[in-house]
């Protein structure tokens, strides 16, 4: 009889010390990928106050030979991440490629603000007419950025089957990534012919980099707008809705004004400060780094930096969700580079991205009211579980609410125990095929194949 409580008490118990034991094994897994030449930062080695200096320094410029970590993200990005431009090693091709993304960005507020207003309200109105609608968050968001991405490449409003193609791509490697499930290279493939068509016909409405060939041309457009792009804000969305529906004081503030750019800046800022996007960041050094006089970090070794920890120090209670603490505070002197650094490698979308989601948030917010019972983790593998209720609407959404939350409980034991068994295949499997390694014995740093020069 005693046996027979424990084991129920242990099964009832799952749901709230599994999936931290899962993380926990998971993080370590990946920590051992690329041996004993990782360096965590901050940690021992270096500490939180010399984070912005190694993550700038000109030698901390590497990207993808030498880490074993480059082979599980060329794994999880294939097809073409030798020409992704997060994943190009410094020099010309690197250069050529940031220069062009940099253009098909640099896109008037004016125009950016209607072009996200179109889409998100496009989205929307295909979503059902019921008072109450269960949805995911980040389904709801890829065909937004699916389609807002497709027209600043190539100039024209987005067909459904193309949405249907990139939300396809995304999702897949997406949920590669979280270790929800395996690689479907079909549905990527799909996506590249698509654009090596298009590429082929002339219709990208930008001059694409001459020294790429035609099918490096279709993957740089797939890796970095219709994956990258596309996942990195659909998930910025999911959280930054997460947190609305979670946080009713901070809903209803923004949705009393609608039109404060300021508070609903400070929204932004306060997610991506507790969800930043990135986890962990990796940089091959391509010289010594001397720090601060005292440490010596060598050339070749792997740095690690840690979004996460770095963001939750220099802070007053730094897991409580507070917009206005941005009220008093200047991004640049506290510990937050949601975007990276500007001295190394920034993410091209650091003045795009809090634009979108500012008008996004408010364009959804004027329909619906949001609520949501679910955890809130930063690489979030449900999706975004959420209530979303018309404005209109009088209905009691208790009930739903308790029944979301047991529900994320229960899913949650069976998700956590799937990401480790996938998280370890997929490493082991990228170890096998060492992608990178294989790359960069036929290869230069340019993408040259070795001993034939230049393109």
């Amino acid at each position: 009889m005693r046996k027979s409580v424990a084991a129920l008490g242990l099964v009832l118990s799952l749901p709230f010390w599994l999936p931290k034991v899962v993380i926990r094994l998971r993080v370590w897994i990946f920590a051992r990928v690329n041996g004993d030449n990782a360096i965590e930062i901050p940690g021992p080695l270096v500490p939180v106050e010399h984070f912005k200096e190694v993550y700038s320094h000109p030698a901390a410029d590497g990207r993808s030979k030498g880490a074993g970590l480059s082979d599980l993200f060329w794994y999880w990005l294939a097809p073409g991440p030798q020409v992704h431009q997060e994943h190009l090693e410094p020099g010309e091709r690197y250069d050529e490629v940031a220069a062009l993304t940099r253009r098909i960005l640099a896109v008037p507020t004016g125009r950016v603000e209607n072009l996200t207003t179109r889409c998100v309200n496009r989205i929307l109105d295909e979503l059902p007419a019921d008072e109450v609608t269960t949805v995911r968050l980040r389904d709801v968001m890829m065909p937004v950025w699916a389609e807002f991405y497709y027209e600043l490449v190539f100039g024209e409003p987005c067909p459904t089957d193309a949405r249907r193609l990139i939300v396809d791509n995304a999702d897949d490697v997406v949920t590669a990534l979280k270790c929800c499930g395996i690689r479907h290279m079909d549905r990527r493939d799909r996506l590249t012919k698509y654009l090596l068509d298009r590429v082929k016909n002339g219709d990208v409405k930008h001059d694409l980099p001459p020294s790429l060939s035609i099918e490096e041309q279709a993957y740089y457009l797939q890796g970095a707008f219709f994956n990258t792009a596309v996942v990195q804000m659909s998930e910025a969305m999911t959280h930054l809705f997460l947190v609305l529906a979670q946080h009713r004081d901070v809903q209803q503030r923004a949705v009393s004004n609608l039109d404060d750019d300021r508070y609903l800046d400070r929204v932004v800022d306060e997610t991506l400060r507790q969800f930043p996007l990135f986890g962990i960041a990796h940089r091959i050094t391509s010289g010594d780094i001397d720090v601060d006089g005292t440490t010596t970090i060598a050339k070749g070794s792997v740095l690690c930096f840690n979004y996460p920890e770095f963001q939750a120090t220099g802070f007053d209670h730094p897991d409580e969700f507070d917009p206005e603490r941005w009220a008093a505070l200047s991004a640049k002197d506290v510990n937050y580079i949601p975007f990276g650094i500007a001295a190394n490698r920034p993410c091209p979308a650091w003045r795009l991205a809090p634009i979108t989601m500012r008008v996004a948030a408010r364009e959804t917010l004027r329909r619906y009211a949001m609520y949501s019972s679910v955890s809130h983790t930063r690489s979030i593998p449900h999706r975004g579980p959420c209530l979303l209720v018309r404005r209109s609407s009088q209905r009691s959404v208790h009930l739903r609410l308790s029944a979301m939350r047991g529900r994320d409980r229960i899913e949650d034991v069976g998700r956590s125990v799937l990401q480790l068994v996938l998280g370890t295949y997929m490493v082991a499997d990228a170890r096998r095929l060492r992608l990178t390694e294989r790359y960069f014995d036929t290869h230069d740093l340019q993408g040259c194949p070795v001993g034939h020069g230049a393109r």
